[in-house]
């Protein structure tokens, strides 16, 4: 086994999120998101429940109802499954790290 560390390999320029797959299995995915002043561009629906934390950076996620939650670093949250929802800002001059478990 190998260890990694979450913060390592950034790419310098990021034209778009990165979504990265840490852990994939019939009950759980956990991957690392990385967003520099992206948006998204749909809605996410979905299937499964995800629990999002924000490592470093700053991050405001909107709801299909327009509920906003902005998220700085350590904040989390728990999005229960197909609930509407979107990036609609992320800090446009640092990298946003996340860390989503999907179950």
């Amino acid at each position: 086994m190998k260890s990694q560390n979450i913060f390592s390999k950034i790419p310098k320029n990021l034209k778009c999120e990165i979504f990265e797959l840490l852990i994939n299995d019939d009950t759980v995915t956990i991957e690392r998101i990385i967003s520099k002043g992206q948006q998204s561009s749909s809605w996410y629906d979905q299937k499964k429940n995800e629990w999002v934390i924000v490592l470093k950076g700053e991050a405001i996620l909107t709801f299909e109802n327009q509920t906003s939650v902005q998220l700085k670093e350590g904040d989390f949250i728990n999005i229960p499954a197909h609930s509407k929802h979107r990036v609609s800002w992320s800090e446009p001059e640092n990298e946003t790290i996340w860390l989503a478990v999907h179950y």
